[in-house]
């Protein structure tokens, strides 16, 4: 699996594997996820080479019409990324938190929603990637995240 294109040439849809999305030591106030980070791991035989942000889209059951693109907001700015075989790049997902207890209310007066699963599709061709957390759901409010550029340092 992976893709034999020379090294630093764009990464593929079959280069990068996405890890499970983690809590991040450093997120909103409130209940719910409020921000995840996402590892991908470069699978292939050689290095290649990322940049920008990616798209997100709330999973909805596996199907994948059924999937809810979320308004993305950049956060900092991007430059090219090369990921060296078995190396990582990394994003962080900062949402707007759920507060309250139990199933929570959004500041905005909307519901909040909860996804078992987010759908990142990553710039230039490098694949769309289907992430769980690692210990529970997403759970967000207003259907807006912000996204950190790809980069190979991995935040906390």
């Amino acid at each position: 699996m992976g893709s034999d294109a020379p090294a630093g040439s764009p990464c593929g849809d079959t280069s990068l594997e996405a890890g499970p999305a983690r809590q991040a030591a450093q997120r909103p106030q409130g209940t719910g996820t409020g921000a995840a980070i996402v590892g991908f791991t470069n699978t292939s035989g050689t290095a290649c080479t990322v940049e920008g942000f990616p798209t997100v889209a709330g999973a909805a059951n596996g199907s994948p019409e059924l999937n809810v693109p979320l308004t993305v907001e950049h956060s900092g700015t991007s430059a090219p990324v090369t990921v060296a075989p078995g190396g990582r790049v990394w994003v962080t997902l900062t949402f707007h938190q759920v507060q309250g207890e139990g199933d929570g209310y959004c500041a905005s007066g909307e519901a909040p929603v909860q996804y078992p699963t987010m759908v990142l599709g990553l710039p230039g061709g490098a694949g769309r990637h289907q992430v769980a957390l690692d210990d529970g759901e997403f759970a967000e409010c207003d259907g807006i995240v912000a996204v950190t550029a790809l980069s190979a340092a991995q935040p906390s």
